[in-house]
């Protein structure tokens, strides 16, 4: 599953590709806010992303769009 974290003051989004379906990851997030620790996220290829909960401005929970190759207009 794709998400996309915006971040507090900052123009970017954290866009990751995930393997916790939806349901859990708000688990993640609430046990995070309730106790005042960074929200961790491990992405498909084992990298830990930690955002301040403080400085979440959302999350977007989604499917990841099919990525084109080619000129194709398809």
């Amino acid at each position: 599953m794709e998400i996309k974290i915006g971040v507090l003051h900052t123009p970017r989004e954290i866009v990751l590709d995930v393997d916790v379906d939806s349901a859990a990851l708000v688990e993640q997030l609430t046990a995070a806010q309730e106790s005042g620790q960074p929200f961790i996220v491990t992405d498909v290829k084992g990298r830990q992303v930690l955002i301040p909960t403080d400085k979440i401005a959302y999350i977007e929970l989604g499917e990841p769009s099919a990525r084109r190759v080619g000129f194709g207009g398809e």
